[in-house]
């Protein structure tokens, strides 16, 4: 049986990726994920962690790191922020296409300029098209949870995953968090297996340059050209719902926490008025859905969990029944609104169910603090909005003074 401890969220990723026995770490600070790769180097020292901890010179080698590793079958961890994922931005791409299972938890922060080390999901959301899974967590223990299952979910599909989390909001943040057991973990996530080994006996080429049509090999075998890999990834995406179901119902049994459903819930079941967003704000949410319920307004949060691969079945099916849907992000696609209304709107579109009036909202930039107190606001302007019919042509910022 595994135990309870109080950790922030960045120790509860550093723990989960020990769990796992990653097998290489490669390390380069930046704020708030800097704590991870530190208490990761503690476990290496102490003789906790059997692996290759190799200190780089940026975010961009962090990465190339990674990918070698991985390549010549390692299981490999590292984590970033904000301006550094930026800076992996080539490496995100050839993980991708190279189709290899690194795990890279992100502690969400404002991108510079101006500078800012505080928490917003404009890094990751910029990210969105990488080819890379995006799961995001609302508090510690799925930090640490999502993790776990991020290895399992990566190593079936040979997909990249990021686990995304709000930085200081839970990267600096203590809660309780409960911790399997090593054994547990290790039935659960056994030693990866790489698809190919490099062996001078059979050699190989890995990632070579393509041509547009496919082409046949040396033993007369078609290969598919560079359109024909994107379309291969694009199907492992299409494809993934059910192996991640699985892993979610392993991991259930393992611990009792079930990640099964892509989308958190809370008192949505019977509300005219919703809440979709993602990360932490969830939590602030709920605390304003109890207030609104509390004046006899049915509402409820649909929390997305999942990101990429875009779960748009189940949260169409999840909002239809609403009348109106506040969607509350702390990031923006400039020039139109923010990317989680946008895809919610193409969600709706291509279902046959009834589609609610939904407004945008764009919040805590840069740390700015949401309160449950101006997510009431929101959800009474929402509601208002719905009953006169008015709707909204551009996303409302909420906190922006000057």
């Amino acid at each position: 049986m595994g135990q309870t401890l109080i950790l922030t969220g960045t120790q509860a990723a550093a723990l989960a990726a020990k769990l796992c026995r990653v097998q290489v770490v490669a390390a380069y600070p930046i704020t708030p994920q800097s704590k991870i790769p530190e208490v990761l180097s503690e476990y290496v020292e102490r003789g906790e962690l059997k692996a290759e901890f190799v200190r780089v010179e940026s975010e961009h080698s962090a990465l190339g790191v990674c990918i070698s590793a991985s390549i010549v079958g390692a299981r490999v961890f590292t984590a970033t922020a904000a301006n550094g994922l930026a800076y992996m931005h080539e490496q995100l791409h050839w993980a991708a296409g190279a189709r290899l299972p690194i795990v890279m938890p992100v502690t969400n922060r404002g991108l510079g300029a101006p500078w800012t080390i505080l928490n917003d999901m404009q890094d990751t959301i910029a990210q969105r098209d990488t080819g890379w899974m995006q799961l995001y967590c609302m508090n510690n223990q799925e930090v640490l949870d999502q993790v776990i299952l991020a290895y399992k979910i990566a190593e079936q599909l040979l997909i990249p995953v990021m686990v995304c989390f709000d930085g200081f909001r839970l990267s600096h943040t203590m809660m309780p968090v409960e911790i399997p057991s090593q054994e547990e973990v290790d039935a659960f996530l056994p030693p990866y297996q790489p698809a190919y080994r490099l062996d001078a006996e059979a050699p190989v080429n890995i990632n070579p340059v393509v041509m547009t049509d496919p082409v046949p090999n040396g033993e007369g075998v078609k290969c598919p050209g560079y359109m024909g890999f994107r379309h291969r990834l694009q199907e492992s995406f299409e494809s993934s719902w059910p192996v991640i179901a699985e892993a979610a119902k392993s991991y259930a049994e393992l611990c009792g926490r079930s990640y099964e459903d892509c989308l958190y819930r809370y008192k949505s079941e019977d509300a005219d008025f919703l809440f979709l967003t993602m990360g932490s704000l969830s939590s602030e949410a709920c605390e304003a859905v109890d207030l609104l319920r509390k004046e006899g307004i049915k509402a409820g949060v649909i929390g997305v969990r999942i990101y990429r691969p875009f779960p748009a079945g189940p949260l169409a099916q999840a909002v239809e029944a609403a009348k109106s849907i506040a969607v509350v992000e702390k990031a923006i696609s400039y020039g139109y609104e923010g990317a989680l209304a946008t895809e919610l709107k193409a969600a709706l579109f291509s279902s046959n169910g009834h589609r609610p009036m939904l407004s945008n909202y764009i919040v805590g930039l840069g740390g700015k603090d949401v309160k449950p107190a101006d997510l009431f606001e929101i959800a009474q302007k929402t509601i208002q909005d719905a009953a006169s019919g008015s709707r909204q042509e551009h996303p409302l910022w909420v906190g922006y003074e000057v």
